[in-house]
């Protein structure tokens, strides 16, 4: 019986033609030589190039290289939800094939796994930022992280980065949650943070991409804000709802007060809808608060 491989890396290929065997040849250099048993399982997400068919010409120099092939484009969280419910190791990686990471220090984050058993997931925290739209990304992902820090209570060096080593028995109560785009990165960060999951952010290089970006600013970013305030909900309420709540609350008080003195005895119908809105928003939040604590996953 063969023995289980103790590392899986899940490799979402799409349109990575001209790349991905250099990034598949980078990645099995270095697990060769760090001694972990390990699969590489490159999955083609429907791609309208030769990717697929340039990963089976290679794949028999490759004895560790597992390809899965999609009929229908699933987007990269799909990729790696998929990927990871099928792993056998017990710590799945996740990257890209794009040449933006370093993966030859994959390595390096399975490491801090094996030897510290109280982080479950090490996550490259990227020092620079070399994507498209930079001047508009740059900004934009640090007001989404910084909400996202406000509302798990900790600090995240990098919320949304695609290099990331975790425990997969920790990561699969959660991998239901995971949007099928970009912000699937995200989610599962916020998964782990919100229940306590010890989280180690390793600095690391991050390169221009190679090939064409299939980051849409405006849609993806949408996204992310979205996926951040709908895990808190999911695992949080109270910290989205509840400050709103109060301050619907105290600002209908004050304004009633204010109106008393105006005119006794006499409130004005914003006045009253202000303070009814603080109610029913503070009833809705410490209502999903119940559920979340009693749906018992």
């Amino acid at each position: 019986m063969e023995q289980a491989p103790y590392v899986t890396i899940v490799l979402p290929c799409y349109n990575e033609q001209d790349h991905v065997i250099d990034e598949v040849e980078r990645i099995t250099a270095a697990m060769d030589s760090s001694g972990y048993t390990y699969e590489l399982v490159a999955v083609d997400d429907c791609s309208t190039d030769e990717t697929l068919m340039r990963l089976q010409e290679a794949a028999p120099k490759f004895p560790h290289l597992r390809i899965r092939a999609f009929h229908r484009n699933g987007g990269s969280g799909t990729v790696r939800r998929i990927g990871t419910q099928e792993a056998k190791g017990e710590i799945v990686v996740w990257t890209d094939a794009d040449m933006t990471y370093p993966n030859e220090r994959i390595p390096e984050l399975v490491q801090i796994l094996e030897k510290d058993p109280t982080v479950d997931q090490v996550v490259g925290a990227r020092t620079s930022e070399e994507g498209s739209h930079k001047l508009l990304r740059v900004p934009a992902k640090w007001v989404i992280r910084k909400v996202a820090e406000k509302l798990a209570g900790q600090k995240i060096p990098d919320l949304n980065s695609g290099l990331r080593a975790f425990r997969r028995s920790v990561a699969r109560p959660y991998l239901r949650l995971l949007p099928p785009g970009f912000s699937c990165v995200t989610t599962i960060t916020l998964s782990f943070l919100s229940n306590q999951h010890d989280v180690y952010y390793l600095p690391i290089e991050y390169a221009k991409r190679a090939g064409k970006s299939k980051f849409s600013f405006v849609s993806d970013a949408y996204r992310y804000i979205l996926q951040v305030l709908r895990m808190i909900m999911y695992f949080n309420p109270l910290k989205v709802l509840m400050p709103p709540a109060l301050w619907l609350v105290a600002i209908g008080v004050v304004k009633g007060v204010w109106d008393m003195f105006q005119h006794p005895f006499y409130f004005p119908a914003n006045t009253v809808m202000i303070f009814l809105s603080g109610l029913l928003i503070g009833s809705v939040a410490l209502l999903a608060d119940l559920i979340v604590r009693s749906r018992g996953d």
